[in-house]
C-alpha cells in the first residue's frame, strides 16, 4: 500500500523555545483511517496544522500525494480537507453560501449537486438558508465537515471531530467516515474518545511530548499489547491471598469475594491451568469466572504512562 502522506524528521520549535514536534516521521497509507492519539498538549493539533500548511515547520519535509507541501503548497493543499476544532466562519453567512464559497477558494467551478449531496448527508440541507449563528453546536460541527468536503479532497483531517457533541452526531460521524473510506478517501483522526479509534481506525499512532512513540495496525496492537484478566467469583469471602498462591500475583477484590489473575495472551503458557490446580489444592472454591480483554484505551494509558 502506497503512502499518500509522508512526514520526515518534522520539528516545530516556537520562539519561546518550546518544542511542539521533535523529529516526527510518519507515513499515512492511501485509503486508510489513521487515528492519532495523545494526551492534551502532546502535539496532535500542531502536527495536523503543520501538514495542512497552517503552521510552518522549523525543519523536516512533508509530501502529500507526491507534492512537496512547502515548496508546492497549492497542489498539496488541494488534496486536503481539514475539519478544525473551531469555527473560523462569519456567523452571518448562510450555510449554503459558505460551503459553496469554500469550494470556490480552491479554484473549482460550482457543483450544486455535490454540495446538495454533502449537506443532505450531514442533515444540513433543511438549514441551507440559515445563518451560521442560528445553528446549534452540533450543526456547526457538521458544517465544518461539509466545508472540508466541498472541494472533494483525497485526504481528510478530523481534529477532535466529536468533542463535546451528542451521541447521535458521534455515530453519524462514524457512519460518514465509513462512507468516505469506501470512496477511497484517506482519513486522519485525532480524538480523546478512544472508542472512536477502536471503532473506525485501521492503524493507530500515539504521540506524546511531541514524539511519535508507536505506530501499529490496530488489530496487531491489541494482539501484542492486549492483556486478559480472569476473575474468579469465590464461594466464600477471603481476608487475604494465601502464600501458596503468591506466585500468581492475584488481586483480591475489596469485598473479598473475587480473585483476579492477569495473563499475557501471547505467552505459550498462560498459567491458568496451574492456577486452577493450586486453587483446588488450597481448598479455594469458586462458582463462576469471567474474562476481560484489555481495550485500546487501556493500552493507550499504559503507553503514555510508560
Amino acid at each position: 500500500m502506497s503512502a499518500i502522506i509522508s512526514v520526515k524528521d518534522l520539528t516545530k520549535t516556537y520562539d519561546s523555545g518550546f518544542s511542539a514536534l521533535k523529529s516526527v516521521s510518519l507515513d499515512i497509507n492511501e485509503g486508510e483511517v489513521f487515528a492519532l492519539l495523545g494526551p492534551n498538549g502532546a502535539g496532535k493539533t500542531t502536527l495536523i496544522s503543520t501538514v495542512c500548511g497552517l503552521v510552518r515547520p522549523t525543519s523536516g519535509s512533508i509530501t502529500i500525494g507526491g507534492h512537496n507541501a512547502i515548496k508546492d503548497f497549492r497542489a498539496a493543499r488541494q488534496l486536503v480537507g481539514l475539519v478544525p476544532q473551531e469555527m473560523p466562519t462569519s456567523p452571518f453567512e448562510p450555510v449554503l453560501n459558505t460551503v459553496q464559497f469554500t469550494r470556490g477558494l480552491f479554484g473549482l467551478p460550482p457543483k450544486p449537486e455535490l454540495i446538495e449531496s454533502i449537506l443532505k448527508d450531514l442533515t444540513l440541507w433543511d438549514k441551507r438558508d440559515n445563518q451560521i449563528m442560528s445553528l446549534s453546536g452540533g450543526m456547526k460541527r457538521r458544517l465544518l465537515v461539509a466545508k472540508a468536503l466541498s472541494h472533494e479532497p483525497k485526504v481528510l483531517f478530523l481534529d477532535e471531530p466529536t468533542a463535546g457533541v451528542d451521541v447521535e452526531l458521534r455515530h453519524d460521524m462514524w457512519r460518514l467516515v465509513g462512507q468516505l473510506k469506501d470512496k477511497g478517501v484517506t482519513i486522519i483522526l485525532t480524538t480523546h474518545y478512544i472508542e472512536e479509534a477502536e471503532e473506525m481506525a485501521d492503524r493507530v499512532g500515539v504521540i506524546n511530548k511531541g514524539e511519535i512513540i508507536l505506530v501499529e495496525e490496530k488489530a496487531e496492537l491489541m494482539r501484542k499489547l492486549g492483556r486478559k484478566e480472569l476473575t474468579l467469583i469465590l464461594h466464600e469471602k477471603m481476608e487475604a491471598v494465601p502464600d501458596a498462591l503468591s506466585a500468581f500475583d492475584l488481586v483480591l477484590g475489596p469485598d473479598g469475594k473475587t480473585l483476579t489473575y492477569t495473563y499475557d495472551t501471547q505467552s505459550e503458557r498462560t498459567g491458568i491451568t496451574t492456577l486452577l490446580t493450586e486453587l483446588s489444592n488450597t481448598g479455594i472454591r469458586f462458582h463462576d469466572l469471567q474474562t476481560k480483554q484489555s481495550s485500546l484505551e487501556d493500552i493507550f494509558v499504559d503507553l503514555v504512562k510508560g
